[in-house]
């Protein structure tokens, strides 16, 4: 383990070494080449000589820290090139514009002198205090700045281009932060810790995969975009915080360390731990949270909400919804998050215009079943379109006259805001929420966003209502499609059995006539059993498919439409014509047009139905000199269900039908016509025999 610092060390600088040369070999023309090769030249110039170094007595470790800051200085360049062109869409804009970037730049540049000038180090030390650890505390700053341009970098970018810095901030943030832990503890006991120094070659051999392939993704894709928002000073601000405390932690150590006696070493550990586990608990506090938020909103802008991004994360957290039953809880959701509240109630408005709890989260109190549409809350809510605010409450009661708030503003129920929900100016639902953690008094931004975030809300929640309301009027339309077709079907079968009984008194002693209607009324009877037992499976397109032959179904079209004027003719092939599908069905279409085509022509006419086939299909035509139809009827109106020109005698449905039953086996559907000339219905289907059919 003599030799591991050196070889560590040595692994980085190959390792950076390969690096260099896979950004050279790939280069390509960039804004950014120049920067990366200078950063990637700067590390292997750190890891080579610090590898140098630990190898010989020529160069001292602790030289290596200048070469480390210069390192820091050119990585730092190539995340405030990407942080400027993403703000102020050029190369150096943050640099030219930022003050801060010139004190670090300046701060940098005093640290690199100091540590490359060993007289002029030791001339400040005896200025500030030979004990005071200047070189430590300025990496550890160096790190902590590292982290903050590599978080601005990725949580202030579109979402296009993190995919392509995605692993150059992994991989410099993890440099930065083992570049943090080393010093932090190493400042903890003013000395380098060996084992974490001798570690971050290694360590930084293992990065430069990532930094490899975020090269190659730099090269690829150079454009930018920027969001910039409140969550550039929050975040940076939870950091920073973050970096300062660990630091004070570590220099209170160092002189816990020194005065602690027998008990110093004991005292660090649980000092350490006690600051850690302090750390965590204060930011991971939504108090705390909410008071920092507060408090920057206060001092630090003119505006308390980004309402660009407030708009984007409620539309984000709506369409993630996995069901809109979820919606109620995320109504509270969004509505505490904004007031910073703990807990809340969502009252809707159901049929009868009161209103009832939906949903509650941490209410705290056992809500009345029912607030009354005409109770004096749901008026001065409707008339005032204001955000009731129950602290103003009690310092200004003016405000809320004519509305008893009685019952809401109890001690024992912590209530803080009422929140109408409006649609069309319409009351559709209200929010009740909690004292927030931070008590203050709403200003005009919180009764804008509180408003506007709620309309939003009401539109989400006449979405969901309407979505239920075309569920169930789809399934009211399915029912309403079997009848259609039901009832079509039995007018037919009322149609034939009419004619039984119209001609019978006429025909009754003649045995043609009595063969011809039992022979229809056995057919009315098979259809009336095909259609109940439709309506027992619950599907009236649940029919099973088989060979046909449309000979024997024309026939049947036949003898069904022989009552009927004109007379039908039949004309069909002496070959066998089959295809697949379902007799009845097919019955009743054919049976369907023919009786359109005997309604559209006078007695006097004709209706032909001819059955022939090609090579891959069978032919049906239905031909007839009636009235015909031009071609707008044809565009508009042929094929609408529910429209028909037969008044109450039809329903409009038939022709609908057949083309939905012929397109949906595969075949086509025609149809030519000219106005008092005639009718041509053309129908195509597949033959059985073909193969794959």
């Amino acid at each position: 383990m003599g030799n591991y610092p050196y070889y560590s060390y040595l692994t980085a600088a190959v390792a950076y070494l390969l690096l260099l040369l896979w950004a050279l070999v790939g280069i390509k023309k960039n804004p950014l080449t120049p920067a990366v090769i200078a950063a990637i030249a700067c590390s292997l110039l750190w890891s080579g000589l610090a590898a140098f170094a630990l190898h010989g007595d020529n160069l001292s470790i602790s030289n290596s820290l200048a070469y480390e800051t210069l390192r820091n200085a050119a990585w730092f360049f190539l995340l405030n090139i990407l942080i400027s062109r993403q703000q102020f869409n050029s190369n150096y804009g943050l640099l030219r514009l930022s003050r801060t970037a010139h004190a670090v730049a300046l701060f940098m540049v005093c640290i690199f002198i100091l540590e490359i000038s060993s007289g002029t180090l030791f001339y400040v030390k005896q200025l500030v205090g030979a004990k005071t650890p200047i070189r430590l505390t300025s990496h550890l700053l160096f790190a902590v700045i590292g982290l903050v341009l590599i978080e601005q970098l990725y949580r202030n970018a579109v979402t296009e281009f993190r995919w392509t810095i995605k692993f150059l901030c992994l991989g410099l943030g993890a440099i930065f932060a083992v570049d943090f832990i080393v010093y932090s503890k190493s400042l903890l006991f003013v000395q380098i810790d060996s084992v974490l120094w001798n570690s971050r070659g290694v360590l930084n051999a293992l990065i430069t995969p990532l930094l490899a392939i975020a090269l190659r993704r730099l090269q690829t894709n150079t454009v930018v975009g920027f969001t910039i928002s409140r969550k550039f000073a929050f975040h940076s601000t939870v950091l920073l915080s973050a970096s300062a405390y660990l630091i004070l932690m570590s220099m209170a150590g160092f002189y816990i360390r020194d005065y602690g006696g027998d008990w110093g070493k004991v005292a660090q550990i649980v000092f350490i731990f006690s600051a850690a586990l302090l750390l965590v608990i204060l930011f991971t506090s939504g108090k705390i949270r909410a008071l920092l938020k507060f408090y920057l909103s206060k001092h630090f802008f003119h505006y308390r909400y980004d309402y660009r991004d407030e708009w984007l994360k409620l539309s984000r957290n709506i369409a993630e919804l996995e069901t809109l039953d979820e919606l109620s809880a995320l109504i509270i959701k969004t509505m505490t998050g904004l007031a910073d509240c703990s807990g809340g109630g969502l009252w809707l408005k159901n049929e009868q215009g009161d209103f009832y709890l939906s949903e509650q989260k941490n209410l705290g109190f056992n809500s009345p079943p029912i607030i009354p549409a005409d109770s004096s809350l749901a008026a001065f809510m409707t008339k005032k379109k204001w955000v009731v605010d129950l602290l103003e409450l009690s310092s200004s009661p003016e405000r809320y006259a004519g509305v008893d708030l009685s019952y809401w503003s109890a001690k024992d129920k912590k209530i803080w805001l009422i929140v109408p929900l409006f649609l069309q100016n319409t009351l559709s639902a209200f929010v009740v929420l909690t004292q927030a953690k931070i008590p203050r008094i709403l200003n005009w931004e919180d009764h804008d966003i509180l408003k506007t975030v709620g309309m939003q809300l009401a539109n989400v929640m006449a979405l969901n209502k309407t979505s239920d309301a075309l569920s169930q009027a789809k399934q009211f339309e399915a029912y309403n499609r079997i009848s259609a077709y039901l009832v079509h079907d039995l007018k037919n079968l009322v149609a034939q059995i009419s004619l039984i009984v119209k001609n019978a008194e006429k025909h009754r002693r003649n045995p043609e006539f009595i063969d011809d209607s039992i022979a229809t009324l056995e057919n009315v009877v098979s259809k009336i059993d095909h259609i109940l037992g439709q309506l027992k499976k619950g599907d009236i397109s649940n029919n099973q498919k088989t060979i046909i032959n449309l000979a024997a179904i024309v026939h049947d079209v036949s003898l069904q439409q022989s009552a009927n004027t004109p007379h039908l003719e039949c004309l069909t092939s002496d070959d066998l014509i089959e295809i697949i599908g379902e007799k009845t069905t097919m019955t009743a279409i054919l049976g369907h047009l023919v009786q359109n085509a005997q309604d559209a022509t006078a007695d006097d006419g004709f209706v032909r139905l001819e059955l022939s086939k090609n090579e891959q299909q069978a032919i049906i035509k239905i031909i007839d000199n009636g009235l015909g139809m031009d071609d707008k009827f044809i565009a508009e109106r042929l094929f609408k269900p529910f429209d028909t020109t037969k008044g109450n005698a039809g329903m409009g449905i038939g022709v609908y039908e057949a083309r939905d039953y012929i397109l949906k086996n595969g075949g086509a559907f025609t149809v030519e016509s000219v106005p008092e000339v005639g009718t041509t219905f053309t129908l195509h289907l597949p033959l059985a025999n073909l193969p794959n059919v």
